[in-house]
């Protein structure tokens, strides 16, 4: 039985040694010392005594995630069903750590949807879950907030305007989800999704995309300012979503936005990559060989050299999965290169600059990986040096 003292409170000292560490630009054998939650010694090809012998399996910081839509699902997990939101947390929390993440951005939407619609009036009652959840310090993971913002939706301004007035956000991103544009630009695209997700009829999505585009045609421009400027005055880190042509782009850099979420094509990808944003794609992607949705390839992204942070997106253990399923691409520098697209690189996006790389004076952020064949299973997972997972 694991002892559910709160990790932020590190104390003492513990030592990890493995014959695989994975550094920001190399592996090396040796031992990895935490002390007080930070890392304090790296003991390149000794096995310290008294360290934890993790023999051949894989030390690797902990991983960082940016964008999981695995929180509402546990908040909702039936049309109508609403659980406990503390409970919700605690549940999702649990599952995060065991797949080795111990940095999450918990994503919420902001903005009614006509699609699900009622989840909305859960935003704050998720985010006074999270606060209570880290007060009773039982959380594995350290959570930060990504809210997700649906920019035509009519009332998502003031919805995220209170939500950053009373929580810490560390992360909005400006979304739009109507037909004919970005990721649903082929309509018909958009109708296969909602007939499946759904089951709605030809007449229904008739009067759905209607009402979407009317959204656009009365919300965009000034809502997409208005949330621009929100996060510019809160000094938050401002995404992109699904930019698919380099007009978007360039609306984006106009914009400063850090990182571009799952852009659609190719180009778009290219013109955010090299003008410096980072490109962020989804790790089922990677896992399965492509996009469910029939976007760009997040490999073909990667074999590109514009692939910088993965997300597990909707299944959390995919991220690592990804990561050690980009170690083959040559393009990506080994699996150090690869790990980077978990950690350092989703680090560096969000200022997070005590954690995502195993380095003197980084926190003792660690995971711990086994490998079946050539599939990673996280083993153990400790976050400021306990072990929480």
């Amino acid at each position: 039985m694991l002892k559910r003292t709160d990790p932020t409170e590190a104390r003492g000292s513990t030592a990890l040694a493995a014959r695989r560490i994975v550094l920001g630009d190399r592996e090396i054998d040796g031992t990895v010392v935490v002390e007080n939650g930070t890392i304090v010694a790296i003991e390149e090809g000794r096995a310290l005594s008294g360290a934890i012998d993790c023999g051949a399996d894989v030390l690797i910081p902990g991983l960082i995630e940016l964008h999981t839509d695995h929180l509402e699902p546990h908040y909702s997990p039936r049309p109508k069903v609403f659980w406990k939101p503390f409970s919700a947390v605690i549940a999702y929390d649990a599952q995060i750590a065991a797949s080795g993440i111990t940095t999450v951005f918990d994503s919420l939407r902001a903005g009614s949807d006509g699609d699900r619609n009622s989840l909305a009036g859960g935003l704050f009652a998720l985010g006074e879950g999270i606060e209570h959840a880290r007060a009773t310090g039982l959380l594995r993971a350290d959570h930060h907030t990504h809210l997700r913002c649906e920019i035509c939706s009519h009332d998502v301004v003031e919805m995220a305007r209170d939500y950053v007035e009373r929580f810490d956000v560390r992360l909005i991103s400006l979304m739009d989800h109507t037909p004919g544009q970005r990721q649903f630009r082929d309509e018909q695209k958009l109708r296969d999704y909602y007939r499946g997700k759904a089951s709605k009829t030809e007449a229904e999505l008739d009067v759905y995309i209607a009402a979407r585009k009317a959204l656009h045609e009365s919300h965009h421009d000034a809502h997409r300012r208005a949330l621009v400027a929100l996060a510019h005055e809160a000094g938050v880190a401002l995404a992109s979503h699904d930019d698919t042509t380099e007009d978007h782009v360039a609306e984006s850099l106009a914009d400063r936005v850090a990182i571009a979420e799952f852009p659609t094509t190719l180009e778009a990808a290219r013109a955010s990559h090299e003008a410096g944003v980072a490109v962020l794609m989804g790790a089922p992607n990677v896992v399965r060989g492509g996009s469910h949705s029939g976007n760009v390839s997040a490999l073909e992204l990667a074999e590109a050299g514009f692939l910088d942070i993965l997300s597990s997106d909707y299944v959390p253990v995919s991220l690592i999965e990804g990561a050690f399923g980009l170690a083959g691409v040559a393009a990506m520098g080994g699996l150090p290169g690869a790990i980077r697209t978990v950690t350092a690189g989703p680090a560096r996006a969000t200022g997070l600059d005590d954690r995502g790389e195993i380095a003197l004076g980084k926190r003792g952020d660690l995971v711990r990986v086994a490998l079946h064949g050539d599939h990673p299973v996280v083993r153990e997972v400790y976050r400021l040096g306990r072990r929480v997972a």
